[in-house]
């Protein structure tokens, strides 16, 4: 049998965190050394809710050897998180979102040394909504997009990292520049336009839906993700396949074949 996969979490008492020691427990080709907080938490040295995970800590110490970092520490952690990696040369793994432009340079200049992958939603399936919204805003040029997406009331970014990737999506299927989300625009639209609607409340998972609007008809493509583990089962796939490549900056697009 193989060795398994060591993998790091950073951002481990976060929602997404819990999520991935639980699915990493489920499994015996992947290991969990360590499960990092932000430095001052009140959990540091506490267990973890994972029967068997290390115990949370705010530092990965220089004799626990990894294979990926797995970061969803938010855009607050993201810096740290980036850094450890690339002093300890392991793949990153990274699902934060509200990331500003030079946290987005970062990624590009940390590619040349580590592999690496971002991405806004580790959904198998919204990475496969994302290549038929390019294919789709490439065959309708002219019809207006709308993103529409919904969370649960404790998100934090509007709109969600998904909506702006699919956004970005169907602009450059168009050769055009998604334009900045407008949550609050009146009057009418230009043709071809590309715009973002938000809701938030209760425990909404995640639901994307891209509505292309002609006239007579429409197009809707729909995502609706009713389980958190989705995505730390599809960032944890992302992991195993980053352990294997060389350094560069991927997607899921590319894990997939698309």
């Amino acid at each position: 049998m193989s060795e398994s996969i060591r993998i790091v979490i950073s951002g481990a008492a976060g929602r997404m965190g819990k999520a991935l020691s639980s699915v990493i427990a489920e499994r015996d080709d992947v290991s969990l050394v360590a499960t990092l907080i932000r430095p001052g938490s009140e959990l540091e040295n506490r267990p973890t809710p994972t029967a068997g995970a290390p115990n949370y800590a705010t530092r990965l110490p220089e004799s626990v050897i990894a294979d990926v970092l797995i970061d969803f520490s938010a855009s607050s952690g993201f810096d740290a998180a980036l850094e450890l990696a690339l002093t300890r040369n392991i793949a990153f793994v990274s699902g934060s979102t509200g990331l500003d432009p030079s946290q987005i340079e970062a990624l590009d200049q940390a590619a040349r040394r580590i592999p690496l992958m971002w991405a806004a939603n580790f959904s198998v399936g919204v990475a496969v909504l994302e290549h038929l919204v390019g294919e789709a805003a490439r065959l309708l040029p002219d019809w207006d997009c709308e993103i529409i997406e919904s969370h649960h009331r404790h998100k934090l970014d509007a709109p969600s990292g998904t909506a702006l990737t699919l956004g970005r999506r169907a602009g450059e299927a168009r050769g055009v520049d998604a334009p900045d989300p407008d949550l609050d625009r009146n009057g009418r639209r230009d043709v071809g336009t590309i715009g973002y609607s938000v809701s938030r409340g209760g425990d909404i998972v995640g639901e994307h839906e891209v509505r292309l609007a002609g006239f007579g008809e429409r197009v809707e493509l729909i995502h609706r993700a009713t389980d958190r583990a989705i995505f730390a089962k599809g960032a944890l796939t992302a992991a195993c396949w980053l352990s294997r490549q060389v350094p560069g900056r991927y997607s899921m697009a590319d894990m997939l074949g698309l």
